[in-house]
């Protein structure tokens, strides 16, 4: 199995933007706790969690290819082809199908932690410690707020047997245990 250590370096050499590191270390922090809540292995899906975006500088321009050099990238280094497939799967356009636990896990992680952050950003202290599900799911049927979060993509959350409301506060618990990483 890789190392947390060796696919952090990866993100570190193939993410370039803070902002983005930031998002796959909450995508982590979330797919750890989900993976708790699923009994399954915690450490494989912080992993998908944190490589999922590995390659979003270098298929910026195509977005229908975003997720295929990631998974090739994955597949070299010898990642777990459970991993391998999450990450493929979380970009809905490429036409994967999401099989298991993981992968639907992860389509629904990616989007919300930018729906948390975006709702910690207009709390006056712009701190997740002070915002709790409720205040979150309060701005959820704004069209105009956090936008790039797919609300759709958010409530496939029911694919993992959770509702909406447990969904947002397991994945706001897990970015509140590392919001110092997050900065937020």
């Amino acid at each position: 199995m890789v190392e947390r250590v060796e696919a952090l370096n990866l993100v570190k050499k193939y993410v370039k933007n803070k902002n983005l590191i930031k998002h796959m270390l909450a995508t982590e922090a979330v797919m750890g706790a989900l993976a708790k809540r699923c009994e399954a292995d915690v450490d494989s899906w912080r992993l998908a969690g944190l490589v999922h975006d590995l390659d979003y500088d270098q298929t910026a321009e195509e977005p229908e290819q975003h997720g295929i050099f990631a998974a090739k990238m994955l597949k070299e280094l010898n990642f777990p082809a459970e991993i391998i497939q999450a990450v493929r799967a979380h970009n809905g356009l490429l036409g994967y199908e999401r099989i298991s636990s993981m992968d639907h896990a992860l389509y629904a992680a990616d989007p919300v932690t930018g729906l948390i952050v975006a709702a910690a950003l207009i709390h006056p202290h712009k701190k997740l410690t002070f915002i709790d599900a409720k205040f979150v799911l309060n701005r959820f049927d704004e069209k105009h707020f956090a936008r790039g979060a797919s609300r759709e993509q958010i409530k496939s959350c029911s694919q993992l047997n959770l509702e909406l409301e447990e969904f947002v506060g397991i994945s706001l618990e897990a970015m509140q245990s590392t919001s110092g990483e997050l900065g937020l």
